[in-house]
């Protein structure tokens, strides 16, 4: 499934309308529920400390769009967001989303289409080879050669990631490298959907 980002404005914009308006027609439900402070920041207390988040997610026939808004975060600054297994490590399986960036006053939202509800999961029958991404930086966290063979895992937690470590740093946190974002050199997490239990997510909520 193609999933669009409606973030933007010009032809970009109008391009995301159409595919709105042509969805199929159907009575639409929503869902809105918290992003918070991940704890995995716990001992870091100056990296935005006020940081959280709404997230509302509306299914409107064979789709949900979702928008994801965020503040409390450092300014003009980029984030990564991620459809995720649990919301706190080992995070389990997950599946790259999109990107967030904040304004001067470190607010920040996205809206997306695709499918975010008590059908997301992700799947492999078996085991097949995988490209190595020719767009990874020196130092980042290289690609698998093959995926894992694994039943239908349902992915129902969301969370957020600075895309540089540098800002973590500049921040006061830690200079870990994580594989969130397109070239896999990505900080740590920010925020996270962690008020939920790990096998029982908030995208559930959305039938």
């Amino acid at each position: 499934m193609k999933v669009l980002g409606c973030a933007g404005i010009g032809i970009a914009a109008l391009a995301c309308t159409s595919a709105i308006a042509e969805l199929p027609p159907g009575s639409a439900t929503k869902v809105t529920f918290d992003l918070v402070r991940s704890p995995g920041l716990a001992n870091f207390p100056t990296v935005a400390p006020k940081a959280h988040g709404t997230v509302t997610v509306r299914t409107i026939g064979a789709v949900e769009i979702m928008n994801v808004e965020v503040e409390g975060l450092p300014p003009n600054t980029d984030f990564d967001l991620f459809v995720i297994q649990v919301p706190n490590p080992p995070f389990g399986l997950a599946w790259y989303q999109g990107d967030i960036e904040t304004d001067a006053y470190g607010k920040g939202s996205r809206e997306f289409i695709g499918r975010f509800s008590i059908e997301t999961f992700i799947v492999a029958p078996g085991i097949a080879p995988a490209p190595a991404d020719p767009f990874t930086e020196p130092g980042s966290i290289p690609d698998a050669t093959q995926n894992p063979q694994t039943n239908p895992v349902q992915t129902y937690h969301l969370g957020v990631w600075f895309n540089n470590p540098a800002d973590v740093v500049k921040a006061g946190g830690p200079n870990i490298i994580t594989p969130f974002n397109g070239e896999h050199d990505a900080g740590v997490q920010v925020l996270n959907t962690s008020k939920f239990p790990d096998t029982s997510g908030p995208l559930e909520q959305v039938k």
